[in-house]
């Protein structure tokens, strides 16, 4: 079995990365066909072109790779199938399971490199992706933001009616601490600077009011140094901020909101269980597609395909909705994202009751 092996684990790689580089050579053509007439109306120069179609097919690579996976083990498995090749197997006192070993060691080396690209070579990809979008789609992002509200405590919230990123300035700052529904205290302030050299900001024109056993105690100064817990490159991130930040990246801008107690902290411990979670589903696809198609059918191959891509299609389905539902407050976030894999892999163990013995 060994060289057996060897040769289910080549063929599976092989068509593995035939059929990504296909589906992602089709999505970029289309991709670039519907932009072109923005880059030649911007200017865009052909090696910024080149550069985000390099970053977005590693982006596509990552969203494809549950249908790449499942399209490549069914047309590998019913090839052989077809060709009567895993009934001499089994026939020959090999077991299922054995007979399994070879495309979940292949499943395995796809998720590792999966695992990888999600965890450091996607973000950069992915702020590529975005930086691109910003500059040459979009003609660039507004270097100023309004009505800004960002927790940076536990209990302390601040606000900024309108920020100036170029000059790392903003005017109309409030700093409101409050516990259990009641005001303690509110710092206000007509201007707030960045100060590079001391890593502080600097309020202009403030004004402290404190409230003190039913008494009000009023400061007011011209200048005073202060230090938050946010820093101006905490204004004006992306949305989708969380995709763009590598693994080691992500853990420690988890532990900063943790501490500065931020509400969208849930975003990026999602992003986090996404990116343990996405390796597994190359080793659950593999196992489904391999039961799915190890019987031998009069009508070919064509039947288990397009069933693969409906799979394939239904898995990511269930993992959209199910990340929304955690995004969106589930009481139990790691087992929302977990939903695909878990679903899945109870139906692979239902179809294993169906394979040829």
């Amino acid at each position: 079995m060994k060289l057996l092996d060897k040769l289910i684990i080549k063929d599976f790689l092989k068509t593995y990365f035939f059929v990504v580089l296909m589906l992602i050579l089709v999505v970029l053509v289309l991709d670039f066909t519907e932009k072109n007439d923005i880059y030649i109306q911007n200017q865009v120069p052909s090696a910024e072109i080149l550069r985000y179609m390099g970053n977005y097919g590693l982006y596509l690579n990552n969203l494809l790779t549950p249908i790449t996976v499942f399209i490549s083990v069914i047309f590998i498995t019913s090839k052989m199938a077809g060709r009567t090749e895993i009934i001499a197997i089994l026939s020959s006192g090999v077991s299922f399971v054995r007979l399994l070993r070879p495309f979940l060691m292949g499943a395995a080396l796809i998720g590792a490199a999966s695992f990888y690209l999600n965890g450091w070579v996607l973000p950069t990809a992915t702020e590529g992706v975005t930086v691109f979008r910003l500059v040459y789609l979009d003609k660039g992002a507004p270097n100023t933001e309004q009505n800004v509200h960002i927790k940076v405590g536990e209990n302390s919230y601040a606000y900024l009616n309108r920020f100036y990123k170029t000059s790392n300035s903003g005017f109309t700052f409030t700093l409101e601490t409050i516990k259990d529904g009641k005001l303690l205290a509110k710092l206000s302030a007509d201007r707030i600077e960045w100060d590079t050299a001391k890593n502080s900001w600097t309020l202009r024109n403030w004004r402290l009011r404190e409230l003190k056993d039913r008494k009000e105690v009023w400061t007011v100064g011209e200048a005073k140094d202060t230090v938050l817990s946010i820093v101006p490159d905490d204004f004006g991130i992306p949305e989708k901020h969380h995709e763009t930040l590598k693994l080691p990246q992500l853990s420690r801008q988890i532990k900063t909101l943790e501490a500065r107690g931020a509400d969208n902290v849930e975003f990026y411990k999602i992003e986090r269980y996404v990116r343990f979670m996405s390796p597994f589903a190359a080793l659950i696809l593999t196992f489904i597609g391999v039961i799915m198609s190890a019987r031998k059918t009069r009508g070919g191959s064509g039947f288990q395909i397009a069933m693969g891509f409906l799979m394939a299609f239904v898995y990511i389905l269930l993992f959209i909705l199910s990340r929304t539902f955690a995004e969106n407050g589930s009481e139990y976030p790691i087992f929302s994202v977990w939903l695909p894999n878990i679903v899945f892999g109870l139906v692979g163990l239902v179809l294993y009751k169906t394979v040829p013995r």
